[in-house]
């Protein structure tokens, strides 16, 4: 089994996206994509699996409820080590210092370069 990675947007149409934009990634095993369509449901599916099978959160920024930075203090508080990227379409420079602030390992702007995020997932482990 490869590595596991959980996505959190409450656009569900990521999935989608994330799936046919790694479809040759998981189809070889080397890459498993959890989906959560909201903060509640990420923090949800870690406190039930556990975070030992993920290995990176990609994280919107901007969704209704809980925010993709509340969710970032809240993982960086209760699941420490474990590697968050935020993302999102307004790339403004408080949210990227509050992000960074919370902890964040990475930021990145919609729409997603996709080849450069394969570049990090490949590099994580170098």
């Amino acid at each position: 089994m490869g590595e596991s990675i959980l996505i959190v947007d409450d656009e569900e149409d990521v999935q989608w996206l994330f799936k046919q934009r790694f479809r040759q990634d998981i189809k070889a095993g080397r890459l498993e994509f959890h989906f959560a369509f909201s903060g509640e449901d990420a923090l949800a599916y870690l406190k039930r699996e556990g975070n030992a099978n993920i290995v990176l959160v990609l994280s919107d920024i901007n969704m209704p409820g809980m925010t993709g930075l509340e969710l970032l203090r809240t993982i960086k508080q209760d699941f420490a080590g474990l590697p968050v990227h935020m993302i999102t379409a307004y790339g403004n420079e408080e949210t990227y210092r509050k992000a960074l602030a919370y902890g964040a390992d990475g930021y990145l702007t919609k729409p997603l370069d996709f080849d450069q995020l394969k570049q990090t997932l490949s590099h994580r482990d170098a």
